[in-house]
């Protein structure tokens, strides 16, 4: 549920970029964040200590316009990716809106990918969230690689909603970077709206 900031009229939604470790959570930050105009962006902040790496910024996406009589503002956030900061990456995926699962397209990754795509709902459901209904996108990333996962192949072993949106990138050129972005995006806000309309 994002938070409701009276004062400033503003709804704040927190999105999540979740993944494998090295497999570009950082690169689309780093991307969205050089994209977007400084008056409509924070400034970025690098949680970097010797053992993991989180970021963070947050920024008001002009394009969505108003909610309900309200400005948007989002929150991005990475998570660390290696498999030992599991209760990092719990704490961080606290009071999400939506989640991007960013997936390593590299073949010899398939496994890395479906078992942390399978912590990322694990972690979902301890804090009463229904992951087949909660806002993700899954983006597979590195496509530019000889070999490739095929498109499909993470959706079939996970089981995972044929509607759920599936976009294609290689986050250290951009290229599908900002659609990812969009399409999060729109996800949380039609999500919200429609628990509104409940």
């Amino acid at each position: 549920m994002p938070h409701l900031d009276l004062n400033n009229r503003q709804l704040v939604f927190k999105i999540v970029y979740f993944g494998p470790g090295m497999s570009g959570k950082t690169t689309n930050l780093l991307f969205i964040h050089k994209k977007i105009f400084d008056k409509y962006k924070g400034d970025m902040v690098i949680l970097d200590t010797e053992e993991e790496r989180t970021l963070f910024f947050d920024f008001f996406p002009v394009s969505l316009g108003t909610v309900q009589g309200f400005s948007l503002k989002i929150h991005l956030y990475t998570i660390p990716g290696q498999v030992f900061y599991e209760a990092s990456r719990r704490i961080i995926l606290e009071g999400a809106d939506g989640v991007v699962f960013v997936a390593d397209s590299c073949i010899e990754r398939f496994d890395d990918n479906v078992d942390m795509y399978r912590r990322m709902t694990t972690n979902l459901g301890s804090y009463g969230v229904d992951p087949t209904s909660f806002p993700i996108v899954l983006q597979y990333n590195k496509r530019d690689y000889d070999e490739v996962i095929p498109l499909g192949q993470l959706e079939a072993i996970l089981e995972l909603p044929d509607d759920l949106p599936v976009t294609e990138s290689i986050a250290t050129s951009g290229k599908g970077v900002m659609r990812t972005l969009q399409l999060i995006s729109k996800e949380v806000i039609r999500n919200f709206q429609l628990d509104g309309s409940a």
